[in-house]
């Protein structure tokens, strides 16, 4: 039987939601690897929409489930309903949405909360004992709400010494990279957080994939 993952989207679009090419990769980097998967996002209102061409606030309001959906294509179900037990491993891609929408990071640094559905998350795929993936700056969740765990945010220092104050540890990759923590069964690759092509986003997310599968 294929196994199965959960993907946590955090909207649509780098600067205020889910890294598209983050996103649309890691989906593909499991059909690829004859694995299948159903996208999940937390329904709630994004921190703030952005206009990706200027960078500016836009001064409306949009929903992370359903900007979520636009990448998922509709198939897509809120955060609530995931369960550990129905899968074989959750993978999170990153994008801003991931530091300002899952968590506060991008506000509040290592004091940051992590939305609750997704903490849960999180926690419930870990104590079964089963594959986390986190691209880009998304390992920042799965430091604070475990507290532990080798990953990679890329070489940023600033980040590593983050991810240290929240009780994880930061090993310097380059681009399509990945670092593996076999005991907490932890799979990250920096993408993004590097000056990477698509390509390179790609290749990493595979290496993420084909990672996970064989912790399974």
């Amino acid at each position: 039987m294929n196994k199965t993952f959960g993907v946590i989207l955090s909207g649509c679009g780098h600067q205020d939601g889910a890294e598209i090419h983050e996103a649309t990769l890691t989906l593909w980097a499991i059909h690829k690897n004859r694995a299948d998967y159903q996208c999940f996002a937390p329904d709630i209102l994004q921190h703030h929409v952005l206009n990706h061409i200027t960078g500016k606030e836009m001064g409306e309001q949009r929903n992370v489930l359903i900007e979520a959906a636009r990448i998922a294509r509709g198939n897509i179900k809120p955060l609530a309903e995931y369960r550990a037990e129905i899968f074989d491993g959750l993978v999170i891609p990153g994008g801003f949405g991931a530091a300002k929408n899952l968590c506060t990071y991008a506000a509040d640094g290592p004091e940051c909360t992590v939305n609750e559905d997704v903490a849960e998350a999180v926690r419930s795929t870990h104590r079964a004992k089963k594959p986390i993936g986190a691209l880009c700056i998304a390992p920042v969740i799965l430091a604070r709400v475990l507290g532990k765990g080798t990953m990679t945010i890329g070489s940023d220092q600033a980040t590593a010494k983050n991810l240290a104050a929240m009780g994880a540890e930061n090993m310097p990759t380059r681009q399509g990279e990945i670092i593996v923590d076999e005991h907490n069964k932890i799979v990250t690759t920096p993408c993004y957080m590097l000056n990477s092509r698509v390509d390179q986003i790609g290749t990493g997310a595979d290496n993420l994939i084909q990672a996970m599968l064989r912790l399974c």
